[in-house]
C-alpha cells in the first residue's frame, strides 16, 4: 500500500499506518509515548487516528 494512495488531508487509522510504517503495534505505541512517533488523535471515545500529514513527514524523514 502506498502513501501516494491516501488523501493529502485527513486521518488514518492503525492499521492503514503500520502498513505504511512496518513496525509493531507496541512499538509503534512506545514510539508515540516516547516522541518518536507523532501523537494520535481521538476522534472519538473508541476511534484514534493519526493526521495523515504526520505520518507523510514521517515516513518522508524516514527514507533520507
Amino acid at each position: 500500500m502506498s502513501q501516494n494512495s491516501y488523501p493529502e488531508i485527513g486521518y488514518l487509522r492503525l492499521p492503514q499506518v503500520l502498513k505504511l510504517f512496518p513496525v509493531g503495534k507496541s512499538t509503534w505505541w512506545q514510539g508515540v509515548k516516547s516522541g518518536k512517533y507523532p501523537s494520535s488523535v481521538k476522534l472519538s471515545s473508541r476511534v484514534t487516528a493519526w493526521r495523515v500529514e504526520d505520518i507523510r513527514k514521517l515516513i518522508e524523514g524516514a527514507s533520507k
